[in-house]
């Protein structure tokens, strides 16, 4: 008898905090003009907002509490992404940068998603 196939569990706590390490990491490889220093910071802090804030809707207490932290996750993917285009790298670090755009859209929609599906 064969078995069904089930599709593995997706993390979705473990893909923002990838998306947060990642984030770190390619700004480690900016050049470090006055510019990109100060849109590093802000990048490092709206992509670490994505999973913490998704961590506290995890734990709310309640749905109210719990569509809000949604919303500021869907809100730091989106901000994250502004400073992703904003920063200025070299063509060793652009493949980074536009993958992190796309996982920042992506991240976008899922919770755009969640938010749809949670209201309704």
């Amino acid at each position: 008898m064969a078995q069904a196939h089930t599709p593995p569990k997706y993390d979705l706590e473990e893909r923002t905090l990838r998306f947060a390490k990642e984030t770190i990491k390619f700004v480690g490889l900016l050049p470090k003009t006055l510019p990109n220093i100060e849109i590093a910071r802000q990048l490092v802090r709206s992509a670490g907002s994505v999973g913490a804030n998704y961590i506290e809707a995890n734990e709310s207490l309640g749905k109210k509490d719990f569509l809000m932290r949604i919303k500021i996750s869907r809100k730091e993917s989106k901000e994250s992404r502004y400073w992703l285009e904003l920063v200025t790298c070299d063509n060793t670090s652009k493949p980074a940068q536009e993958r992190l755009i796309r996982e920042s859209m992506e991240l976008m929609k899922i919770f755009g998603a969640i938010l749809r599906n949670s209201m309704s």
